[in-house]
């Protein structure tokens, strides 16, 4: 047996052979993938998904905790001597929209598609348990898989802390890590930066009330149309003139709709749309200045209206330290061309924000753009026709499991 004092070095002792290990699981990962994309659930309650989850862990040394408030899993796997928690996350829902890819395992439930990579997120956090289950004896401390619902707009993340995930390996988790496909990164690459990596997202709906009346005889209405469009300008012209350019943000209106025919001065016209910030600073400001212009433009025409905010997911803000560690894990793991720290965040929102509130952790995007094909010009996430080269999952299970180990070294 090796004493303490003369171990390998870390490299040798945990990492060489990770990668093919997380290959010679492929099959099994892909196979699970593949089962999650034909049957799409959305929000907050999949019972299908769940079970998917609770089938591929049974028979590892995997202690399981299921929500009681959304279809959760919480897995925790011991090691061989006590220490911290480091918890690893996968996103398991949906999105409402049809599939249009081609493709031989394609959703079959209408309207539901797994077109931002969940099910690979799964199957990856599913084949990292596999590998670091071979692993138990290296880790002093444990493991917290989290498969989390409700990730797109339903807070799910929030649901599972306030039911104790952050606690479930009997120890508050030191560092967390969440990794998320992209379709428009070359396979293999692992992409992220410190601070700020997504942006915030708050939701706003404003309704603008005023007098009906005929289209001929505007004088004799108080008409909210140009009201409103007049609010459009003025949320992009508040944006410029109050925000700091070096903290941004983007207020964009997504939807406009007032009136029934051409003829014909509506008593009401409606707007919806996204707020995005870097900072919580900024996002406070204009959750106050959305609802105050729109309010003040609307009694400038002398319409009434009745503006709402309703708060999304926060910054997703990562530590450096964690985030330095998975770029050195991916540099030493899958090598120094897979490893990139952005130079910019992306304004796209995630709710692993809310772990990332509470506990220093890191947040990575996974290059999986199809073979053959420009990752420039590779269909997006959320796209219908979006499709990810399977041959990226080995590389998301090997770098779980490089930051479980490296995170609870013995």
């Amino acid at each position: 047996m090796t004493g303490p004092t003369d171990l390998p070095s870390l490299p040798d002792a945990r990492f060489a052979g990770l990668l093919d290990e997380a290959k010679a699981l492929q099959a099994s990962t892909v196979a699970l993938r593949r089962t999650i994309h034909r049957r799409p659930e959305l929000g907050l309650q999949l019972p299908e998904t769940q079970q998917a989850v609770l089938d591929a862990l049974d028979g590892l040394p995997i202690e399981t905790t299921l929500g009681t408030t959304t279809t959760s899993v919480t897995g925790v796997l011991r090691g061989s001597q006590p220490g911290p928690a480091v918890l690893l996350r996968a996103d398991m829902d949906a999105l409402p929209m049809p599939e249009d890819t081609g493709l031989e395992f394609a959703s079959e439930v209408p309207n539901a598609m797994h077109a931002c990579g969940h099910d690979t997120h799964v199957a990856m956090l599913v084949g990292a348990a596999r590998l670091l289950s071979e692993h138990v004896d290296e880790l002093a401390g444990s493991v917290v898989f989290m498969f989390q619902p409700g990730e797109e707009g339903h807070h799910g993340a929030r649901h599972m802390i306030h039911e104790g995930v952050l606690d479930a390996g009997g120890t508050r988790v030191a560092n967390a890590f969440a990794i998320h496909t992209f379709a428009n990164l070359p396979t293999g690459v692992i992409a992220t930066r410190s601070g700020p990596v997504l942006a915030s997202a708050d939701s706003f709906s404003v309704r603008v009330v005023g007098k009906g009346g005929h289209g001929s005889m505007p004088h004799s209405a108080v008409d909210p149309i140009p009201a409103a469009a007049e609010i459009v300008t003025a949320l992009q012209t508040r944006v410029t003139r109050s925000v700091d350019v070096f903290d941004p943000a983007v207020v964009t209106v997504t939807r406009i709709a007032g009136g029934t025919t051409d003829n014909v001065i509506p008593e009401t016209a409606e707007l919806e749309g996204t707020i995005r910030t870097l900072s919580e600073r900024t996002r406070a400001h204009l959750r106050t200045e959305v609802p105050r212009v729109a309010e003040q433009i609307g009694e400038a025409h002398g319409c009434r209206v009745l503006a709402d905010v309703v708060p999304g997911f926060p910054v997703t803000a990562a530590d450096e330290t964690e985030t330095q560690r998975v770029l050195d894990l991916a540099a030493e793991v899958l090598g120094a061309e897979r490893s990139q720290r952005m130079a910019n965040p992306i304004m796209g929102a995630e709710d692993f924000s809310y772990v990332l509130q509470r506990v220093p952790g890191a947040f990575a995007f996974l290059g999986a753009c199809p073979p053959g094909v420009d990752p420039a010009e590779a269909a997006p996430n959320h796209s219908n026709r979006v499709v990810y080269d399977e041959d990226a999952l080995a590389y998301g299970v090997a770098m779980y499991a490089a930051y479980a180990l490296d995170s609870l070294r013995r």
